[in-house]
């Protein structure tokens, strides 16, 4: 690390590297500790830690006591977890990289190889007990107070698999498979706190924007309302169909746009929220999309910022989003940590963009946790929203080669 001390404070400097000319070297480039954040619009690589943060108010006093190379303004990465309260990590890297976003071509890679004997796995909890819960969520919405603005009208329940093989993942392998399958998406890798004594990495390929901010530029990308994609194209259209014409995913979308719009409005001289959604389509599902657009009243409000207010939206929540914590804490028998937070970077201008940590993994040694959910309204059917949590699992398990059923 390097550290001078100007006019008695510490200043540290994180090198700029030059650019890549392909996503595939900064893939190539990447090492289980470091972050990578690939999207359609760029891919970030970083290393080492100049600081390591837990409060996102830290953030800022940490980048303007950083210089980096070129007068760039200094970077952070990291993730924050589903409970704002609980501590977040967020590192200003030593060395920062960037290059252009994945392309299809940049992913043919093998997946990695199954382990002899395949998968140990575990599901927490079981489908059957996720059932129960769902039901358990559905009764309580009927038992709500009936005015909208207090009783509860999403709840977000989500499940997970522990996988475990007889050594270490191969997370470079595990991340070249996922931005080649979706590289307009946004794959991400970023290391976590220790464990038990182990490193731990989140890792996916997220469809959903949190938010970015570039200038006083702000956009979100909610997305809700999700059915699998078809085994062939007669299926996949039929599906596609039948998720825009849905009633139920078309609600469970309106309450997510609705409340984004309504957090980012403050802060916006403008906003522009479509009144239709839109199909978004990923490898393995697809998805309702509204595309949010808003002009910043004030440009010192950071990404960071954005995405602190936004966090969490009933997207991955539920609606209203206290009633709705309180419902998954009651009938979710583990513990989210950093699924259903944000992964992503911002630097000392306030520029970034952050995304939604689902369709991912906490890796650590040779296990992996995945975890899945679905936004249950009182439409909704418990053995439909089971199959949805193992759609949006084959994100992962494809890239993994796990032909099990999870």
């Amino acid at each position: 690390m390097a550290t001078q001390h100007q006019k008695g404070r510490s200043v540290s400097y994180q090198r700029v590297a030059a650019a890549a000319r392909t996503a595939v070297e900064l893939l190539d480039a990447y090492r289980p500790g470091d972050a990578l954040l690939a999207t359609a619009a760029g891919t970030l690589h970083t290393r080492g830690a100049l600081t390591v943060l837990d409060r996102a108010e830290d953030l800022p006093g940490a980048l303007r006591a950083t210089t980096a190379d070129g007068g760039a303004p200094a970077l952070a990465v990291g993730a924050l977890p589903f409970d704002p309260d609980r501590p977040a990590h967020l590192v200003v890297p030593e060395t920062v990289r960037r290059g252009p976003g994945p392309v299809a071509a940049a992913g043919p890679a093998a997946r990695p190889a199954a382990p002899p004997g395949g998968w140990r796995i575990e599901p927490v909890p079981d489908t059957a007990a996720y059932v129960r819960g769902v039901e358990r969520a559905l009764k309580l919405m009927a038992d709500a107070e009936p005015d909208p603005a207090t009783g509860l009208r999403k709840v977000v329940l989500a499940r997970s698999v522990r996988l475990t093989g007889p050594g270490p993942v191969d997370l470079p392998a595990l991340l070249r498979v996922l931005a080649g399958r979706d590289p307009s998406g946004h794959t991400f890798a970023v290391g976590l706190p220790e464990r038990d004594g182990r490193p731990r990495t989140l890792v996916g390929a997220s469809p959903e924007l949190l938010v970015s901010r570039r200038g006083r530029e702000a956009v979100s990308y909610p997305l809700a309302g999700s059915a699998p994609r078809g085994r062939d194209a007669a299926e996949d259209r039929r599906n596609s169909a039948a998720l825009l014409a849905s009633a139920k995913d078309r609600y469970e979308h309106a309450l997510v746009v609705d409340a984004v719009a309504e957090t980012l409005r403050p802060y916006c001289a403008r906003l522009d929220v479509p009144a239709e959604p839109h199909l978004v389509r990923t490898a393995a599902m697809w998805h309702l999309g509204t595309l949010v657009r808003g002009e910043l009243a004030d440009p010192g409000v950071s990404a960071l910022d954005l995405a602190r207010a936004l966090h969490p939206t009933p997207a991955v929540c539920g609606w209203p989003v206290g009633p709705a914590r309180t419902a998954i804490g009651a009938i979710e028998p583990f513990d989210r940590r950093f699924y259903t937070g944000a992964v992503g970077h911002v630097d000392a201008a306030g520029d970034g963009a952050w995304v939604v940590s689902i369709r991912c993994a906490e890796v650590s040694g040779a296990s992996l946790d995945l975890f899945a959910g679905g936004g249950i309204v009182p439409e909704s059917d418990p053995d439909a929203e089971l199959a949805e949590t193992s759609a949006k699992m084959r994100t992962l398990q494809a890239a993994l080669g796990v032909d099990q059923p999870l």
